[in-house]
């Protein structure tokens, strides 16, 4: 009951919209699970955004459908649209978390045109911090339960399984991603440092930037965000 209390007073105070930045490894996702969980956030990825336009079996979806079931990328404009279909909805109006987008700067200065056609503030953009060096343990030691989701390292004794390849919650099997590799990570995260830099540029220059240190721990990453939340 204490909780519905908590949820209905921020539901009508409305919270402050977010963009999470991170590098590949550095607790994107966990963030966003975290902040689901206490705040009634809406989220918002690219591939849910698509996948949700095509359930509801539109014109738009229809399209969006037409082009994956070609093995074609789904263009940026259409996305883009996507998107401001998404910020229309009325669920929205409490606030929710862009998880993945914008990617670059030609992304974020679109996103800027949705947010005035939409009518939405910009909110706060969080940069999640952490040295190459920790994100290449993170990602080569990572393992997930292929049952239940729960992440384990195998670089760091506080998170690795109590017994080896088994899941401490559901004793499900673990597995390795594919590109959870020293070669996958060096491509994927100088893709991350091309893109994302004028990006980061771009949104310190509106002073909407906060960085927040991410080597200490999902709850004190959450901890940081929460006071820029207040």
């Amino acid at each position: 009951m204490f909780q519905e209390i908590i949820r209905k007073v921020i539901r009508e105070d409305n919270m402050k919209n977010l963009i999470l930045i991170a590098a590949p490894g550095a607790g994107k996702g966990t963030l966003s699970k975290d902040l689901l969980e206490k705040y009634p956030y809406v989220h918002i990825s690219t591939g849910d955004l698509l996948r949700e336009q095509v359930a509801k079996g539109d014109e738009l979806g229809k399209k969006i459908h037409e082009m994956q079931m070609a093995g074609k990328l789904v263009s940026s404009e259409i996305v883009y649209k996507a998107l401001e279909y998404k910020l229309s909805d009325p669920a929205c109006d409490n606030g929710y978390i862009l998880d993945g987008f914008p990617r670059n700067l030609e992304q974020a200065i679109e996103y800027d045109n949705i947010l005035e056609k939409t009518g939405k503030d910009l909110g706060l953009v969080i940069l999640i911090n952490i040295e190459k060096n920790e994100l290449i343990d993170r990602i080569t030691g990572r393992y997930m339960c292929k049952d239940c989701g729960t992440i384990y390292n195998m670089n760091n004794p506080e998170m690795k399984p109590k017994v080896n390849g088994k899941c401490d919650k559901c004793n499900g099997e673990l597995y390795q991603r594919s590109d959870d590799n020293l070669e996958a990570f060096e491509t994927r995260y100088q893709t991350y440092l091309d893109s994302t830099e004028p990006l980061i540029n771009f949104y310190k220059e509106k002073g909407v930037l906060h960085i927040v240190d991410g080597s200490k721990g999902h709850l004190y990453t959450l901890e940081q965000v929460e006071k820029l939340l207040k």
